[in-house]
């Protein structure tokens, strides 16, 4: 086969120049997150503009993400059923298609707010769609020697993009001039759809492949690595979608570690939600920060996560890939932890920055570890889980921070997320043992 082909000669050492199909992933990843990060930031100030009311506008922010409470598990089975590269077009064809009918509103100066949300709305789907795809193309189109560094640097632009570079040109775009800042999205979207030609490979999974214990498919890499054959979803005939949702599901939950990496996860992400929701505030009437201050606050996060990118490799080589996911617990817990205890800024900042780098050390190392575990024909599904409970916990984590925060203070907020971080630990060092991640190695 032409992939199998690939990448046998594809397959690269550390030093190396990245393959083809790497190099396109990392830039259609940097292009479509950082578009998304500036609409995030265009709607919900063009709600602003037509409405005062703080429910109605948090209404266009909730379009954006609820799609992942509602249909990540759905488009997980879709991911596993057709072309992944069709998917990914089929995204940008949504978005281009919101993002287009705001223009052609904006134009006619008739933008209303329930034309928002349902913009909001598709391009949440489009969002699900797009990165529950692109996650399961990785082990198919891209060398396992590859791999470690693909997830770096598709993880850490997803994180820099979209939580930091996004928003600040987003907001820089806005100041310009709405048209600008959607307009501006919308050559993105379109630009990222063409860089996705230049894919080679196969891109529908293959649900007869014969997969190892690692459970990678043989995709790539091409050759069999002889150990036992695991069962393939629907090998013999598809199911209906709630049988394969389940199937997805109960794949997860029936393995240990992929099911406490993913509850762990979960406690993180509630966690960063909280802070993303109560921040603004607290910045603001608790530590007194200006705009620009806050901005560096914030700014700490994406940083963190570019570092985090940067290095990934090097600190798993130094500290093994097990310090370097216990990481993200220590800096999640401080990001929690430090805005209980003090006003100061750059400790906040510091903190912030000790978050974000340690998320995408967790985000690279918990991708290759599903990647080696999940079959390629459930890729799908198992990103379509992972995250409805990681995104999909963000707007819970943001909800539940709210009311914390109105009945007991924000002090005792964070502290409470701070101690939910801290539960996290004994598991942690109970089920992610040296032993479960060489096996899944």
């Amino acid at each position: 086969m032409e992939s199998q082909a690939e990448g046998v000669s594809g397959q690269s050492r550390s030093g190396q120049p990245p393959s083809r199909n790497a190099v396109v992933l990392l830039v259609f990843t940097a292009v479509t997150n950082l578009a998304d990060g500036v609409t995030k930031i265009a709607l919900p100030l063009l709600a602003a503009g037509i409405t005062s009311s703080p429910a109605q506008i948090s209404l266009v922010s909730l379009a954006l993400t609820l799609p992942w409470l509602l249909v990540a598990l759905h488009v997980g089975v879709v991911v596993d059923r057709v072309d992944r590269r069709r998917l990914l077009w089929l995204a940008d064809g949504m978005r281009l298609l919101a993002v287009g009918g705001l223009l052609a509103a904006l134009a006619a100066d008739g933008i209303a707010l329930w034309g928002l949300v349902v913009a909001g709305v598709v391009l949440g789907v489009a969002e699900v769609i797009a990165l529950t795809a692109a996650a399961a193309l990785v082990p198919a189109v891209v060398p396992r020697a590859e791999r470690e560094r693909a997830n770096a640097w598709v993880a850490g632009t997803e994180t820099v993009a979209n939580e930091f570079a996004g928003p600040f040109v987003g907001g820089l775009l806005v100041a310009a001039g709405t048209g600008l800042a959607l307009g501006a999205s919308w050559v993105s979207y379109l630009a990222a759809s063409l860089v996705l030609l230049l894919l080679t490979g196969r891109f529908r999974a293959h649900r007869g492949d014969r997969t190892d214990g690692a459970g990678g498919a043989g995709g790539v890499d091409g050759a069999d690595p002889g150990g036992p054959v695991e069962p393939v979803a629907g090998r013999g005939g598809r199911g209906t979608v709630h049988a394969e949702i389940a199937e997805g599901l109960r794949h997860l939950w029936q393995h240990r570690l992929l099911r406490t990496m993913a509850l762990i996860l979960t406690v993180l992400c509630a966690s960063w939600g909280a802070w993303l929701a109560l921040m603004p505030l607290v910045a603001t009437r608790h530590m007194g920060l200006s705009a620009d201050q806050y901005g560096i606050v914030l700014s700490g996060l994406g940083i963190g996560g570019l570092v985090g990118a940067v290095t990934v490799t090097r600190v798993n080589r130094l500290l093994g890939r097990r310090w370097a996911m216990f990481a993200d617990l220590l800096g999640t817990f401080a990001m929690m932890a430090v805005p209980a205890v003090t006003t100061r800024w750059w400790a906040v900042a510091v903190a912030a920055f000790a978050g974000g780098m340690g998320g995408t050390l967790w985000a690279v190392n918990a991708r290759l570890i599903g990647q080696n575990l999940v079959p390629e024909a459930m890729m799908g599904r198992y990103s379509g889980v992972s995250r409805l409970l990681s995104w999909g916990a963000l707007p819970v984590g943001a909800g539940l921070m709210g009311v914390l925060a109105q009945w007991c203070g924000v002090r005792v907020a964070f502290l409470v997320f701070a101690a939910a971080v801290a539960a996290t630990v004994p598991v942690f060092w109970r089920v992610v043992t040296v032993r479960a991640l060489r096996a899944a190695e």
